[in-house]
């Protein structure tokens, strides 16, 4: 099982973020000597009490990135730009897809013995009677909707296509919805969690998504390490809720009633697009027509694969928004 209990280095990106956190807790638990490459002036506060150093770098200048992967023998790499909408599609695009693609042909260089790249459930297919879709669900990239997920798309494509052609000891693991403690920023599914707590969700559209507690998705980062085929995906999800019955569990944590108002997606359309156009003048947008078009379909997955061959046990989801809910209330972004 792939530990680090001989000096050997184990690269980790994101570390700061909500997910990488996690898998950096896991990983400096299981032994392994971390290294962890972090943005200059990043927000650092995840990191308390995680023993590691760390490498100041960025995967939007690929120069540096041979120098931080250098003498490592394993790279866990969790680092994306995770937004919904963003004003310049062409800065996501530079860090998650050419910024992985750099940073894996580093690693190939370098010599690493073996890399898990986190990618996510949106660059999968999702199954057209909304019904569960796995790591074989048919998917093109014409699909694909919105650039976050077009991005985690292609660098996921970029991968297997390092795996096939040259041979990068790579295993790929495709979290759901992450929800938990430490989402400092807050992730979008994060935010929906507090503002739904905070009463500022008043009504929802018939979708459905798979919420998984952050720290199983980091506990499968590891399983995947350990024990992960190379070149294959593994769903790291727990449990398939329609919109409705996530707002209700998020209300009875929070003690508030859910909502109640069931609203059609056409009519939001005009309403998002004004939110895209305030966004332009750094005003977040709460609706964008990528959420819209997202609602369309049921994002419902099965983890069936990482159960089976990695030993993967998540817990159901309300233990996810039991914890994220109560980190929130801990930080003040939820009053009591």
């Amino acid at each position: 099982m792939p530990t680090s209990p001989d000096g050997d280095i184990t690269l980790l990106t994101g570390a700061t973020g909500f997910v990488g956190s996690a898998v950096a807790r896991r990983l400096a638990a299981r032994g392994h000597r971390l290294r962890l490459l972090v943005r200059p002036g990043s927000d650092r506060r995840n990191l308390e009490g995680i023993e590691a150093d760390l490498f100041e770098g960025d995967l939007r200048q690929p120069a540096g990135l041979a120098a931080a992967v250098a003498g490592c023998r394993y790279l866990v790499h969790v680092a994306a730009d995770y937004r919904i909408w963003v004003p310049d599609p062409g800065a996501m695009l530079a860090a998650n897809v050419a910024g992985t693609t750099a940073l894996m042909q580093a690693a190939l260089d370098a010599g690493v013995e073996r890399i898990v790249h986190c990618s996510s459930v949106a660059a999968l297919g999702l199954d057209p009677g909304g019904g569960e879709a796995d790591e074989e669900t048919r998917v093109t990239a014409e699909a694909i909707v919105g650039v976050y997920k077009r991005s985690k798309y292609q660098a996921e494509q970029a991968v297997l296509r390092l795996v096939r052609e040259r041979g990068l000891p790579a295993v790929i693991v495709n979290p759901a919805g992450p929800v938990g403690p430490r989402d400092i920023k807050p992730t979008p599914t994060g935010r929906m969690i507090a503002d739904a707590a905070a009463g500022r969700i008043p009504a929802y559209v018939d979708t459905g998504l798979n919420i998984v507690h952050v720290d199983d998705v980091a506990q499968g980062h590891l399983l995947a390490l350990e024990r992960g085929r190379i070149g294959e995906r593994y769903i790291l999800g727990s449990e398939n809720l329609l919109l409705r019955d996530l707002l209700a569990l998020v209300a009875q944590e929070a003690g508030r009633k859910p909502p109640r108002i069931a609203l059609p997606v056409a009519p939001l359309w005009p309403v998002a697009i004004a939110c895209e156009w305030l966004g332009r003048f750094g005003i977040e947008p709460v609706v964008t027509r990528d959420h819209l078009r997202m609602a369309r379909k049921k994002m419902f997955f099965s983890s069936a694969k990482a159960i089976r061959e990695l030993g993967y046990a998540p817990r159901p989801a309300g233990h996810a928004v039991h914890d994220a809910v109560a980190w929130f209330r801990a930080v003040g972004m939820v009053q009591p």
